[in-house]
């Protein structure tokens, strides 16, 4: 037997399959050449297609991507299937006379309006009256220039609509190889609704902001009753500076403290009626849905009016009130030979210091929650983390300013002078529902409460056919 030792050729794999030629990337369409869809360009580009722009003025049209080619809206209609239509409605005329050169193609609609109504029909249904013989699909409209050349389009959900399930479909496979996460929205009927998308002004952030401006001139036209205006009617003395600063930097931590508790009570509330219903498969109300929704925001708007309680208190000494206030102090006890400095109450000393360790703590906390909130840090660590510092951490912060409040006001409950016109102070108030939310969420810890209530959140139904009670326990795999 002889052993022949073959020589492969340099730069030739010995594997079969790697000697077939790689498959040529496919060529997509732009027209427009604006900054919408250079970035689109660019990010198609890195997603592994080739892009052709149509342009007007192919050899004058500015710097495109590198690796992108231009030519005439004709030649670049012919060469690709999918396009992308860049322009603004009121240069779609040009599409009609393309008419032709479009039968058959995919064209995605990304135009959007500066206001609601303002043509009496969608954009992409306009456009699919030019061109009858294309397939329109009106999507990624939401998707801006600044998204797209940073590549911040990892997660994000994007709307789709058109009469053709097939155009549809290719116009999926393209948004899902770039990142991103599509939603089927139906026929061009929805496309109205689409192109409002863009037009709508922070949606998840007008519940969290009402319910903020709203405690906040509850409780700052409640103080304004009982430390100006009750000041100047009993005793006669005019104390209105007290508006700026003084009521600022009460309403700031009263208002952030039941934005806070507000962010945990529906949490409750929801496991109230999971415990109730014996499932986790029913719907919740709207109203607690949509709270459900914004506690993010409550959360944020919290974090905000914590941060400029801190920063009123920081600056207190420089006021030029209590500057005032010392001064005169300071003069009183020199007149009266007031030598010998009075002894140190140890209980005022204990309040004190805890007053400011637990508003210091929970500050620290508050702006740990704030941060794990971003979506850069909240990608960074895994859900169990992202939960317990949410959940976890988020009640014992809400204990701790809780705390901070009670011991604020701990020797002032029985005292006949913190009732101003039978009114309690603005702290005793904002106390209740951070309270509450606190004696709520002690009860579902209960062994029995929590075991209940574990059990319905991984399957577990209780039902009631025919006055028997039956038990259901339902295995899901994760």
């Amino acid at each position: 037997m002889r052993v022949v030792n073959e020589v492969k050729p340099e730069g030739m794999s010995l594997h079969p399959l790697a000697a077939a030629a790689a498959p040529a990337p496919e060529i997509l369409c732009i027209f427009g050449t604006g900054d919408l869809g250079r970035s689109l360009g660019q990010r198609l580009l890195q997603s592994g297609y080739r892009v052709i722009y149509g342009s007007r003025r192919p050899h004058s049209c500015g710097p495109l991507p590198e690796g992108a080619q231009v030519m005439s809206h004709a030649a670049a209609a012919q060469s690709a299937r999918l396009i992308f239509i860049c322009v603004h409605r009121e240069h779609y005329e040009f599409l009609e006379t393309l008419a032709p050169h479009l039968d058959g193609k995919v064209l995605v609609d990304l135009s959007n309006n500066l206001k609601k109504d303002l043509y009496p029909e969608a954009n992409a249904v306009y456009l699919q009256s030019l061109v009858p013989g294309a397939a329109v699909v009106k999507g990624l409209n939401t998707l801006s220039a600044w998204a797209l050349q940073n590549g911040l389009l990892a997660g994000k959900q994007v709307h789709l609509c058109g009469n053709s399930p097939e155009a549809k479909q290719v116009v999926a496979e393209m948004a899902t190889k770039m990142g991103l996460t599509v939603l089927d929205r139906g026929t061009l009927a929805a496309a109205r609704e689409l192109e409002d998308f863009p037009l709508r002004l922070f949606p998840e952030w007008r519940l969290p902001l009402c319910v903020a401006i709203g405690l906040m001139a509850f409780f700052y036209f409640y103080l304004l009753i009982r430390d100006v205006i009750y000041a100047y009617v009993e005793k006669g003395q005019n104390v209105s500076f007290r508006m700026i600063m003084a009521l600022a930097n009460k309403v700031f931590p009263i208002v952030s403290l039941v934005m806070l508790s507000l962010c945990y009570l529906p949490g409750s509330i929801a496991a109230i009626f999971q415990l109730y219903r014996g499932t986790k498969y029913r719907r919740f109300p709207d109203w607690l849905d949509r709270w459900m929704l914004c506690r993010k925001q409550m959360g944020l708007v919290a974090l905000g009016l914590a941060f400029l309680h801190a920063i009123c208190t920081v600056i207190v000494p420089l006021r030029y009130t209590v500057q005032h206030k010392f001064i005169s102090r300071l003069v009183d006890e020199m007149k009266s030979n007031k030598t010998t400095p009075l002894p140190l109450n140890n209980t005022d000393a204990w309040a004190s210091d805890s007053f400011f360790a637990l508003g210091i703590l929970g500050f620290f906390l508050y702006v740990l929650l704030g941060l794990t909130s971003l979506p850069s840090v909240g990608g960074s660590i895994s859900w169990r983390e992202f939960r317990f510092i949410q959940s976890k951490l988020g009640c014992l912060t809400l204990l701790l300013c809780t705390a901070h409040g009670y011991i604020y006001g701990w020797n002032k409950l029985i005292m006949p002078s913190t009732y101003k016109w039978y009114t309690p102070p603005g702290y005793m108030l904002c106390l209740i529902v951070p309270s509450v939310v606190l004696v709520l969420k002690a009860l579902l810890l209960l062994p029995c409460v929590d075991r209940t209530l574990t059990r319905i959140r991984q399957g577990w139904e209780r039902t009631e056919p025919r006055g028997e009670m039956v038990v259901t326990n339902v295995i899901y795999d994760n």
